[in-house]
């Protein structure tokens, strides 16, 4: 017995060494009280009249989707439009990855920005790239098309999925991926500026709803040589009620859930990337939660 509790001190200390990358903005909107965004964060969400949050054409926090209790809602028909500030950044590589959630018959959107004004000074727009929608006008179920090349890619309704933005701001270009699968052929060019100023999540179309949750955004990239890598992979929320969250850059191919003695309690193979998984049937305690990507495997301590 006292070799096992070595060995799971040993793991619990491997789980959480994870290797240490710089995070800009880890938005998981639990924080946020429901209803209007308004003011509760200005120097990170604002909306096209930049005057932080007086007027409520931002965003609405809300609990009618989301992977844990909240989300952020970008709702056509009410004259919003949010956008997200990332820093008016001019050198260097970054990656944005948030997950969306879009119901049948709706719309989702975004746009790059270049450099954004300080609030208090409404937005122009500097566009460093076009349109890109997702089932525009609520006609094209399943299919994103990003105006700034007219490449496509796919998109499942009505479950959430992954959409990851790569920028290189010194070569002026950004690649993108839903799901893991590259929409971009090639890096896409800026269109208007040297900045990486923010997103506009405008719900331009009536038939717009769509959901951000669990933001991410980091210097470098996400799902690089190191899968588990602190900036690539996390569970939440710890502890867990019922439901355990994971985030990942890469397709989780497995997740075997043991208890304190080693016993395997539960077991799934999602193949998708931010999988869960179900906790509500085990009892209170701790347990080891070993994630497989690939070939290798991570096992975190979660308590419930």
């Amino acid at each position: 017995m006292k070799k096992f509790y070595l060995l799971a001190l040993a793991t619990f200390a491997l789980a959480f060494s994870m290797e240490a990358q710089t995070v800009l903005l880890d938005e998981t909107m639990e924080f946020y009280t429901l209803g209007e965004m308004g003011d509760q964060n200005p120097a990170v969400w604002t909306s096209w009249t930049n005057d932080g949050g007086v007027t409520l054409d931002g965003m609405l926090v809300s609990d009618a989707q989301s992977i844990d209790t909240k989300s952020l809602l970008s709702l056509g028909g009410e004259g919003r439009d949010p956008v997200l500030l990332l820093g008016n950044i001019t050198s260097g590589d970054y990656t944005l990855q948030f997950e969306w959630y879009i119901p049948t018959d709706k719309e989702g959107y975004f746009n790059i920005q270049g450099e954004t004004p300080p609030v208090g000074t409404a937005f122009s727009g500097v566009f460093n790239s076009s349109n890109i929608y997702f089932n525009e006008d609520g006609l094209n179920p399943g299919l994103l098309t990003d105006y700034t090349t007219g490449e496509t890619g796919s998109f499942p309704h009505d479950e959430w999925f992954t959409v990851s933005i790569y920028f290189d701001v010194d070569a002026l270009n950004y690649t993108m991926t839903v799901d893991g699968t590259a929409v971009n052929a090639a890096p896409v060019g800026f269109q208007a500026d040297a900045t990486l100023g923010g997103i506009n999540y405008f719900p331009g179309c009536a038939c717009s709803e769509y959901y951000t949750d669990n933001l991410l955004f980091v210097e470098g990239t996400i799902g690089g040589t190191d899968d588990f890598s602190a900036s690539n992979f996390s569970v939440y929320p710890n502890p867990v009620q019922d439901v355990l969250n994971i985030r990942s850059a890469s397709t989780v191919d497995a997740i075997a859930v043991y208890d304190v003695l080693g016993k395997l309690v539960l077991q799934t193979a999602p193949d998708r990337i931010s999988p869960t998984i179900d906790m509500s049937s085990l009892n209170s305690g701790a347990y080891l939660v070993q994630v497989t990507i690939g070939d290798a495997s991570k096992t975190v301590k979660v308590i419930k």
